[in-house]
Order: structure tokens, then C-alpha cells, then sequence
């Protein structure tokens, strides 16, 4: 399927300022203070309209494309980031989804991509964030900011600009959307309303497999989907049908630019599958079959089109400060693939290292983008930090790919559980707290070749 990116509104502005093994699981009353369970199992955007998109991974639970006029300031922006020679976008608004394509032979598609290949190189940015988890202390700020309607929106206003200024932006969605009563730990019901402020906030995609995906059943695999087709937020990752399982997903960037989503669960909480497509679903027990059914899928999406594909695993030991050797050997592994570009991860709710195999990039984890988790909730400080990736990819004659990671540490700010950037001016209040996170993220994500925390204004 082949999802385009939403056309821009006159009074919209959009500004990206870069500025200057496995550990013991929590104690019960611990992750039942911040309503948080351990995985127990590994079993079996801003306008337009957005169909479903491939697949992805969960793990959990607690606690634009920019318009040619705007391409200057962005690149001004971003100049310490090195997008100095970024290419003007066409308007937004003359973007079209494209015709669905016939699959491609590998050599054809490299005739095709020498002869369309631009005069001058083409560079565009991914943002991909950490888990949303909607605990209760969250749906009733929500229920708040809204005036008696559920409004997350002002959740993300802090750190809107490094979602809606990217030319792509990927949310994971830990648990299902669906109508009746909402609930949280253990088995969570989401309000759909959170789904329009995903939108709102300038997300294109979301990633919806997790092991909360099937909290509410295949009905709440279906309302999911619905909720984010009616917000006009492209999804993948659980699937309400088999047709839409083996679709691949594309998101169109610009000029003619698509990027390929892949992406799978290791964990579905010993929740069996109602049927063998509703989630995406691998056993890090078995690396060669893992392997195998991403590849397969990544160089599925290659074939329709895809420039790039990066692969989004939600994976990993929660609260784990470092990935098991089983995701390592998995993410080497894939890197290894031609048909992947990179790979991020999400599950853990706390941070860990960004590494480099095969010269390409993996975020193993990027901890919790919202959540109520915390100290407080009797839970590692980390669970309260994470980090907005942006991926830059260089388009190539030959291939496509991420040559520069730029990552922003981020914190939850108690009370109005507003994600704010972890830097002390952005809340003085806060200082300490915001240095001390900001320490941590760095600490544990690193720096290194090509890849480095964003400075702060």
C-alpha cells in the first residue's frame, strides 16, 4: 500500500530547531504501583488520508514532508546536523498517493533508480519515538486538558517540532483503541481519541504491535485501525485481516521517494493469536526464523518500491539497561540484509545504546516517549527518560541510507505529564530533574560515529 505524506495548511508552521542477562523483573507492588506488568511470554498525518501500514512489535504497559518554502529554514536549522545540501520538497499539497506497482526484478529496479536519480543528492529525515502508554493518572489529565473530551495533544506540544518538522514521523502505540470504559493495567483500553492527537501532533504513521496488542481482542485490533484510518494516521504492526498483513508498507517522502516499514513484537503478554496474521509475532529463542520472516518481508517492500526500509522491533527485558545477546545477534543479523536500512527498537521503557553493524545504525531501545512510569511509581528513574530518533537518510544512486543519527533526550514532566525536551532552560523548575535525565539518556544511548545527542538552542 503506498501512504503520502498530509498536505501543509496555510496557518501551519513547521520549525525543527536542533539546539545546542535479562535483570530481575520489578517487585509486584512496584510495577502494580505505576500499573506496569512484565511481558510474560514470548508466544506464537497533517491532512490527508493514510491507509494501514506493515508491522511492528510491542512489549509493556504502565506507568513532511515540509513545504519548498520552508526547506531554507529547516536546513538553517539543521545546519549543525549536516543538511546543509537538502534538497527543496515540492508543496505538500501537490503530493499525490502514487499507483500501486507492479513488482520490480532487482536489476529493474536499479535501471529504474539510474535513470530517475537527481542531479544532486537527496537527504531526508525520520523521526521515531518511544511507547505511548495512557495509564489512568494520563486519561485523566487528558480528560482535563479537554474540558470533559479526551485531548492528549498537549502531551507532545513541547517536542511537536521534532515530530511534525521531520519528513516522516513514527509513533508506537502500545495498546489498543477501543470504545466503552477505559482501562489500564493490566489489560488496557485505550480511548480512540487519543488517535486524533497523534495527528494533531504531526505523526504520519504508528506502530501498533506490542505485547498489549491484544489486550481487547481481534475487536480491538479492528477499532485500533479504525480509530487511526478516521485520523488519518497510517498503522501497522496488527491487522484485522490477512490481505492487510502481507501488504507492504511504503510512505511516500517526496520526489518520488518511498520508505518501507517492517516491523514485529517479540511478546503478546501469553495472549494466544486469534488468528495467525493479528499480530506480527517472532521468538528471539529462534534467530534464524526471526530473521528470515523480517528480511522476507523488507525485501517485499524493496520490490513494491521502497528507496529504504527500516525495521521497527518492539523487543527486549523491560527496564533492562542493555539488549539481551539475542538482540544483538538478531540486529546484526538484519543489518547484515541489503534490504535493510536500519533497525529501531522500543519495549524496555528505559533507554539503552545506539550501535553500528554493517555501518548501519540500531536504536535498541528508546525507552518511554509518555507514560505515568517513574521513581515515584516505585519503578528505575530511566522509565521517566527517552529519546526522539531522527534518522537522516542519503538517497544514492545504488542505495539509500541512514548517514547520521541525531537523537533528542527527552523527560515526563509530573503533573501535566508534558514531554519536554531534557534540557534544565526548558523548565527551570524541573532543572535538576532535566539535567539528571538528560545525563542518563546520553549515557546509556552514547555517541559516536555519525550519532550524538542534539545540542539545545
Amino acid at each position: 500500500m503506498m501512504i503520502t505524506k498530509k498536505a501543509i495548511t496555510a496557518n501551519e508552521k513547521y520549525v525543527i530547531t536542533l539546539s545546542s542477562v535479562r535483570p530481575q523483573r520489578p517487585s509486584p507492588s512496584a510495577a502494580k504501583a505505576a500499573g506496569e506488568t512484565t511481558s510474560s511470554a514470548l508466544s506464537a498525518r497533517k491532512t490527508g488520508r493514510m491507509m494501514p501500514l506493515v508491522r511492528l512489535t510491542g512489549n509493556n504497559s504502565n506507568g513532511r514532508a515540509v513545504a519548498a518554502a520552508a526547506a531554507p529554514l529547516i536546513c538553517a536549522a539543521v545546519l549543525a546536523a549536516g543538511c546543509a545540501e537538502e534538497q527543496e520538497s515540492p508543496p505538500a499539497s501537490a503530493k499525490r498517493a502514487a499507483p500501486a506497482e507492479a513488482p520490480q526484478t532487482e536489476l529493474a529496479r536499479s535501471e529504474s533508480a539510474k535513470a530517475a536519480a537527481p542531479a544532486k543528492r537527496q537527504r531526508f529525515t525520520v523521526s521515531v519515538s518511544g511507547d505511548l502508554l495512557m495509564h489512568q493518572p494520563l486519561l485523566d489529565r487528558a480528560l482535563d486538558n479537554g474540558g470533559g473530551h479526551y485531548d492528549f495533544a498537549p502531551f507532545f506540544r513541547p517536542v511537536r517540532r521534532y515530530i511534525a518538522g521531520a519528513d516522516v514521523a513514527l509513533c508506537h502505540l502500545e495498546t489498543p483503541l477501543a470504545p466503552g470504559t477505559p482501562a489500564t493495567y493490566p489489560i488496557f483500553r485505550t480511548p480512540p481519541a487519543l488517535a486524533k492527537s497523534i495527528a494533531k501532533s504531526g505523526w504520519d504513521g504508528c506502530q501498533t504491535a506490542s505485547n498489549h496488542s491484544l489486550d481487547q481482542g481481534a475487536a480491538g485490533i479492528r477499532t485500533t485501525g479504525r480509530a487511526l484510518d478516521r485520523a488519518g494516521v497510517a498503522h501497522t504492526g496488527s491487522f484485522a485481516s490477512r490481505r492487510a498483513s502481507s501488504e507492504p508498507t511504503l510512505i511516500r517522502v517526496r520526489r518520488g521517494l518511498k520508505l518501507g516499514l517492517v516491523a514485529y513484537t517479540d511478546a503478546t503478554n501469553g495472549l494466544p493469536l486469534p488468528t495467525p496474521w493479528a499480530v506480527n509475532l517472532i521468538d528471539l529463542g529462534n534467530l534464524a526464523d526471526a530473521e528470515r520472516e523480517i528480511v522476507d518481508d523488507a525485501r517485499k517492500a524493496r520490490r513494491a518500491g521502497a528507496d529504504a526500509v527500516l525495521v521497527n522491533l518492539h523487543w527486549g527485558a523491560e527496564n533492562a539497561d542493555s539488549p539481551s545477546s539475542a538482540q544483538v545477534a538478531l540486529a546484526k543479523r538484519l543489518l547484515d540484509a541489503n534490504a535493510v536500512a536500519a533497525v529501531v527498537g522500543q519495549g524496555p521503557h528505559v533507554v539503552q545504546r545506539i550501535d553500528r553493524f554493517a555501518g548501519k545504525f540500531v536504536v535498541f531501545s528508546e525507552g518511554n516517549l509518555v507514560s505515568n512510569q517513574s521513581a515515584a511509581a516505585g519503578l528505575p528513574a530511566a522509565t521517566q527518560d527517552g529519546l526522539i530518533a531522527l534518522l537522516r537518510f542519503r538517497v544514492g544512486s545504488r542505495r539509500t541510507a541512514v548517514e547520521r543519527l541525531r537523537y533528542l533526550p527527552t523527560w515526563v514532566r509530573p503533573g501535566d505529564y508534558a514531554v519536554l525536551p531534557a534540557d534544565p532552560d526548558a523548565d527551570p523548575d524541573h532543572a535538576a530533574a532535566l539535567r539528571a535525565s538528560r545525563s542518563r539518556t546520553i549515557r546509556a544511548a552514547g555517541r559516536g560515529n555519525a550519532f550524538a545527542p542534539l545540542p539545545f538552542d
